[in-house]
């Protein structure tokens, strides 16, 4: 990719920072109609449940932080007995200290 290609998809990317999520909040917009994620499963596969990871008492309150944030705009919700269970994974945003997203290990 050439550089003024490379400079012209950042000055859009700029130009339409708006239309992006950037918090949670922010997808409470979107209508599930639109768009929706689902999970590409073969259903041929037997479902695997990882053993539960303890983060400890701090990290633990702020992945329940997290969750709470995402379950209150409608972005995840709780199931019970799950065959399919990965655990969660802490990352460090960039550029910040302390603050961490959730991600499923895979």
């Amino acid at each position: 990719m050439s550089e003024e290609t490379k400079k012209e998809i950042v000055r859009c990317l700029q130009h339409n920072a708006y239309i992006f999520a950037w918090t949670p909040q922010d997808l409470e917009r979107i209508n599930p109609k639109v768009i929706t994620h689902y999970l590409n499963i073969d259903p041929s596969i037997k479902p695997v449940k990882q053993k539960k990871r303890h983060f400890g008492l701090e990290k633990d309150k702020i992945i329940q932080a997290e969750i709470e944030k995402l379950v209150a705009v409608g972005h995840i919700e709780e199931i019970q007995f799950p065959e399919w269970l990965s655990n969660v994974v802490l990352v460090p945003k960039p550029g910040e200290s302390g603050e961490c997203v959730l991600t499923l290990e895979i």
